[in-house]
């Protein structure tokens, strides 16, 4: 937890692959950028574990969580639904550690920030449902999934006019990096949709009902737009001041 006297820390979650590869056991992995982005932006980032048994005590290390995206999918499961196409890749323990640590931080108002599976994760969470695979329901109207390892494709997005993200990205349209076969589908009732692509594929979710909860199915990570930049930064001023509540309520 911050200190008065130093920058909000902001847990970030890891992927996972196994053993192969990079190395003979399991190991974690995570695009440098998400930390140099908090970093950047005034936080302090920590990379989490998945230790589903720990989620307290890092809770209590932390001002606000980034649930992270990756080489993975949520688990049909969590909205009551089977898998219904072979492009699903579940990473049970993941995602088993990510839910308990976004239920923990939901009920401690800690702000969260959820980027591309981990929008979708929040999704899921709150009641929402998920779309297993974009062009089983979609169609291709837009591409969304890029086809190599480190290209970066765009497509636009509207954000919707006073929202949380409308107002920490300041502006109402923006061109978004994209990279996902799955989207949000439908949000629970302590959920709303914010922005969404041309195609009518979600792209940004929040819970009003707490302090900072927003979810984005983009990357802000790479930085490339105010916008992006915008997002951190309001991440880190929330965390800042959750730090503040929290020492203050210590010491009452």
């Amino acid at each position: 937890m911050a200190t008065a006297s130093t920058k909000p820390v902001i847990g970030v979650t890891l992927d996972a692959e196994p053993a192969g590869g990079y190395a003979g056991s399991p190991w974690y992995a995570l695009r440098q950028n998400y930390i140099s982005s908090v970093n950047a932006c005034g936080g302090v980032a920590i990379a989490l574990p998945h230790h589903p048994e720990l989620v307290p005590e890092l809770i209590a290390l932390c001002d606000a969580l980034v649930i992270t995206g990756g080489a993975f999918d949520i688990d049909p499961a969590l909205f009551g639904e089977r898998i219904t196409t072979p492009t699903i890749r579940l990473k049970p323990e993941r995602t088993r550690f990510e839910r308990s640590l976004l239920e923990a931080a939901m009920a401690h108002d800690l702000p969260i920030l959820g980027i591309c599976g981990g929008q979708q994760l929040i999704a899921a969470v709150t009641g929402g449902s998920l779309i297993q695979h974009i062009p089983d329901e979609i169609g291709h109207q837009l591409v969304h999934n890029r086809k190599a390892a480190g290209e970066l494709i765009h497509h636009p997005v509207t954000i919707a006019p006073g929202s949380l993200l409308h107002a920490v990205a300041g502006v109402s349209e923006l061109s978004v990096n994209t990279s996902h076969h799955q989207a949000v589908r439908s949000v629970g009732p302590g959920c709303l949709i914010t922005a969404r692509a041309p195609d009518g594929v979600i792209e940004g979710i929040e819970c009003p009902g707490l302090t900072f909860c927003l979810g984005v199915q983009w990357h802000p990570e790479y930085l490339e737009t105010a916008a992006d930049r915008g997002i951190f930064l309001a991440l880190v001023e929330a965390a800042r001041r959750y730090g503040e509540r929290r020492r203050q309520s210590s010491v009452s």
